[in-house]
């Protein structure tokens, strides 16, 4: 974090001294940089770099930086106002619209404005990161024979069959394909399984990211109620029924947005009520490493106890490690796997070698067993100073649910509560959530917010984000 902020400094003061040069100037060398800023040599050159991308500064390689020559004036707008006729013309015959409604995704991708404590962050802070375990398994992968080249189109043999005992069961490596994160491994599922126009069956409340790839796909997403111990088998048996739907999507463990974890008995009825609609499921384990302290033994990915083949299993090395690090698994068996590999070939080829093989040095690492430590102690620390806090300002936000794992809780809130007005007074008082409303693919019973603990600094930031929230509250009730 120090690094980021030196890099950022000084590139703004390199910026307020450009003016001392004429166009094509040459700027004082890196070594007169750092002597004057007292800075590392990496800070000066990435400064510069930053400067460059800008198109403020030239480099050149052996004689320096130097002022880059003014732009020129950019050529006047066209007239695009015929894509609005051309694309709305596309969609016309189409079951289902397929326009893409990135709203859900973004409220946890974009960073708040300076200031706004982060509750709707959907990654770990980077304090949590394994930043420089990160940066080791790059440099020792970078190294490795054949890291540039192409890989195979399944992925790494080695990655796949890590990825194959981090299932279980009798999951091989034969039937994992490394992917490009979880978003890309459920859009690969949903485009396999569903044919434009078809409805697929979703847990509601769930992840908005799903939820806009179904719609953006021409699927038309059917809610099938969650409790507190899962989705409920006797509705999804009637959902099934009703609409014969050839997917279901699901989280069994630390459900998004509730928590919730499949439970026991019900583990075994969702595949058979699958399999005897002909349908698959599709399982999303997007937080298994997220674990808290004090979850006890978790149970076994649905994938792990599917001899037949219902289950479709999408697991990620990201939550737990950094937005950038996508690298994540599809498993399937039987002839969808195929299907799978297929479609995942045509949108992408395959998943960088360098950042397969940086997964693999990071995972057979000492320290990727001490990082999943850490980051389950240190969210425990964080769900139980939000959930103190929330008990202290907000005791009337119903919390029915706090789970052992993931990395935020969802709370109902009071009967009226206006919850769009809610979270724009949230961000005047400084602290962004995020709404309930994009996790319901229909009517929602109830308000609900979405606070996220694993974005911010730190305990004393939730506090404070807390109180925050109270005063955007009270704002609203007025």
């Amino acid at each position: 974090m120090q690094e980021r902020s030196s890099v950022s400094d000084l590139a703004e003061r390199l910026r307020r001294e450009l003016d001392r040069y004429s166009p094509g100037g040459k700027l004082p060398s890196s070594r007169a940089l750092v002597e004057r800023y007292r800075v590392s040599p990496v800070t000066v050159s990435r400064a510069l770099a930053q400067l460059a991308a800008e198109g403020l500064v030239v480099t050149r390689p052996g004689a320096g930086a130097f002022r880059a020559r003014p732009r020129t004036a950019p050529a006047p707008a066209g007239d695009t106002s015929w894509q609005e006729v051309a694309l709305s013309a596309d969609g016309a015959a189409d079951l289902v619209p397929r326009s893409v409604d990135a709203s859900g995704v973004l409220v946890s991708l974009a960073a708040p404005p300076p200031g706004v404590i982060e509750f709707n962050g959907g990654y770990l802070h980077p304090s949590l990161q394994p930043e420089r375990a990160m940066a080791a398994a790059l440099s020792r992968a970078g190294r490795r024979p054949g890291a540039w080249g192409r890989p195979p189109m399944e992925g790494l043999p080695e990655l796949r069959e890590w990825f194959a005992r981090s299932i279980g069961g009798s999951v091989t490596a034969a039937e994992v394909l490394v992917t490009a994160g979880g978003q890309s491994a459920l859009t690969t599922a949903l485009r396999a399984l569903a044919p434009p126009g078809a409805p697929v069956l979703v847990e509601s409340p769930t992840y908005p990211g799903m939820l806009a790839i179904a719609r953006a796909a021409g699927l038309r997403p059917v809610p099938v109620p969650v409790d507190a111990d899962g989705v409920r088998p006797e509705l999804l048996a009637d959902a099934f029924r009703a609409t014969g739907a050839p997917a279901f999507v699901c989280q069994p463990l630390f459900q998004n947005p509730t928590g919730a974890v499949l439970a026991p008995e019900r583990r075994a009825e969702v595949l058979r009520i699958a399999r005897r609609a002909g349908a698959f499921v599709i399982e999303d384990d997007f937080v298994r490493r997220l674990v808290h302290e004090d979850a006890g033994p978790l149970p076994r990915p649905l994938a792990a106890d599917d001899p037949d083949g219902v289950v479709v299993h999408v697991s990620s090395l990201t939550k737990a490690t950094s937005p950038s690090f996508r690298v994540s698994a599809l498993a399937a068996r039987g002839p969808v796997l195929e299907r799978l590999r297929a479609i995942q070939v045509v949108d992408t080829f395959f998943v960088p070698r360098p950042l397969q093989e940086a997964a693999l040095e990071l995972v057979g690492s000492p320290a990727w067993p001490r990082h999943l430590r850490a980051v389950s102690a240190e969210l425990k620390a964080r769900r139980d100073a939000m959930t103190a806090a929330l008990a202290l300002h907000l005791p009337d936000l119903a919390l029915p649910h706090i789970p052992s794992g993931g990395y935020h809780l969802w709370p109902r809130l009071p009967e009226g509560t206006d919850e769009t007005a809610l979270v724009a007074a949230a961000l005047r008082a400084g602290v962004a959530i995020t709404p309930g409303r994009p996790y319901f693919s229909a009517e929602p019973p109830a308000a609900h917010i979405r606070l996220s603990f694993a974005a911010v600094a730190g305990t004393g930031e939730i506090t404070e984000g807390v109180r925050r929230l109270r005063t955007a509250c009270d704002e609203v009730r007025r």
